[in-house]
């Protein structure tokens, strides 16, 4: 018999492409559907591409229509999973819960109230599989639990990115600069007048200027983590997103400046050692740069790495889907993980082109 699984924000972009996902899982069906405002639709109404489950009638979100399942996804805006996670505890211990949105990632209350501010939920598993960690890897971490906190599609990137030379040494963590080129899916479904067409389509524009950005904490929170507890960096990170009309996708640009005496072989073969055995995350070989066109659909992170001796700079360019490697991909990779599936099944490492 397939597990079970509950979506609540079905409606929303990442609610629908966890739904998507699953549609072609293995092993996992989604059977109960939830909204707000659409309560009493059917999913196909608001949801059109999803053919395969378009006649499931969404039901209101609370914990009792979300209890009994063996997975529950929860795709809500931030402070809304919060109020459900205590609830379903109660209801449902057994089930394995995946929060997409912000209220279970960050594990100091002080960075909650500085850039979320509200109730203060504690962190769960970080859903990163493939980040390196003081010890290993992320993915230890995912097998052995039941509440999983999928990443800001944002922080991810940044952290793959350069989590490989923090923890390696190779790189100074006081002066990093992230400048990312971002699709407004990123910024949900709701309706917002600086992400409609008009103003978007033939433009390019900053956002979250100056070190204001939610998903700050969270990067510099997995880029310590590298580390064990007793070794963990001060992590200085300058960290600029810009609106381009594209629907979907994340192009970072990352820049560190190499600690001395480093040079580009070094970096490469950190790099190479953190991810060669990796599926979703992959590192291009020299002289190769990733296009966020290529990882449309796919669970698939592309970065590449060039060293630039006149700055004394490492660059990296990270490419992924923000709804998929940067959201639902994540959440279904990590709960394969705590269900002991293969981790990738249901996901895809190949894009849609053209």
């Amino acid at each position: 018999m397939p597990l079970t699984a509950a979506v609540a924000g079905a409606s929303g972009y990442a609610g629908g492409e966890v739904i998507r996902l699953l549609c072609s899982h293995p092993q996992i069906s989604p059977v109960t559907v939830t909204a707000h405002s659409q309560v009493g639709q059917r999913l196909g109404s608001v949801q059109p591409h999803l053919r395969q489950v378009a006649e499931a009638e969404l039901v209101e979100t609370t914990a009792e229509n979300l209890a009994g399942h063996d997975l529950v996804f929860l795709a809500l805006p931030h402070g809304k999973s919060g109020e459900l996670s205590d609830r379903l505890a109660q209801l449902s211990p057994e089930t394995v819960v995946i929060d997409c949105g912000a209220d279970h990632r960050l594990h100091h209350r002080d960075d909650w109230d500085a850039f979320y501010g509200g109730e203060y939920h504690p962190a769960w598993t970080y859903g990163v599989p493939e980040l390196p960690v003081a010890g290993g890897k992320q993915r230890a971490a995912l097998q052995q639990t039941k509440r999983i906190a999928a990443p800001g599609c944002n922080a991810s990137t940044v952290a793959l990115s350069l989590a490989p030379g923090i923890q390696a040494g190779l790189i100074d963590p006081s002066d990093l600069v992230s400048v990312l080129a971002v699709g407004p899916s990123g910024a949900g479904r709701a309706l917002k007048p600086n992400l409609l067409a008009a103003e978007i389509l033939g433009s390019a524009s900053p956002y979250a200027v100056g070190g204001v950005h939610r998903h700050i904490p969270e990067i510099k929170q997995a880029l310590r983590e590298t580390l064990p507890a007793d070794r963990q960096p001060e992590i200085q990170l300058c960290f600029t997103p810009v609106l381009v009309p594209m629907a979907r996708g994340i192009l970072a640009t990352s820049t560190a400046r190499v600690q001395p005496g480093v040079g580009e072989a070094e970096l490469r073969a950190a790099w190479e050692a953190a991810y060669s055995d990796e599926e979703f995350v992959q590192v291009l070989p020299a002289g190769q740069h990733p296009a966020t066109a290529a990882t449309v659909g796919a669970n698939t992170l592309l970065m590449s790495l060039t060293f630039d001796p006149a700055s004394h700079r490492l660059v990296v360019v990270a490419a992924l889907d923000n709804l998929v490697k940067g959201t639902a991909g994540a959440a279904i990779q990590s709960a394969n993980l705590a269900l002991g599936l293969p981790e990738n099944s249901g996901l895809t490492m190949n894009g849609v082109a053209p």
